[in-house]
């Protein structure tokens, strides 16, 4: 497990920094990614980190941009340090979506694929369960 995990988890209230998806319902910790990815400069200070589902981590992978449909420009995905979750995105909790409100919302929603139909059925059961949003 990463050494950072527990202070990582703690910040983030055990939910993915990037879609919102409860740890408590997995059996299993979630990832500590690195913001600026190791690969290309990117430390292990705090400011760097981000709890990550596994879903989010693999498809966030090294990318630091996104592709938005609506500009048709590559912009920098969402920064779970600098960036206000609200600010960028909403979630449609009768539909189970997770909307992009700006550029950098809706990036990210494409590069992690965040509204997945697997991410959808999970997250329309976990409304079920008051455990999201």
């Amino acid at each position: 497990m990463n050494p950072f995990y527990a202070v990582v988890a703690l910040r983030a209230q055990r939910r993915c920094e990037y879609c919102r998806a409860p740890e408590d319902i997995f059996n299993f910790h979630f990832e500590v990614d690195h913001i600026l990815p190791v690969a290309l400069g990117g430390t292990n200070d705090l400011d760097n980190l981000a709890l990550a589902c596994p879903a989010c981590n693999l498809y966030k992978s090294n990318a630091r941009t996104g592709f938005d449909s609506e500009t048709q420009a590559e912009t920098s995905l969402f920064h779970p340090r600098h960036d206000l979750w609200n600010d960028h995105c909403r979630v449609e909790a009768q539909s189970g979506l997770i909307e992009g409100l700006t550029p950098v919302g809706r990036a990210t929603v494409s590069r992690l694929r965040i509204n997945h139909p697997d991410q959808i059925e999970a997250r329309l059961l976990w409304v079920e369960l008051n455990l999201f949003p």
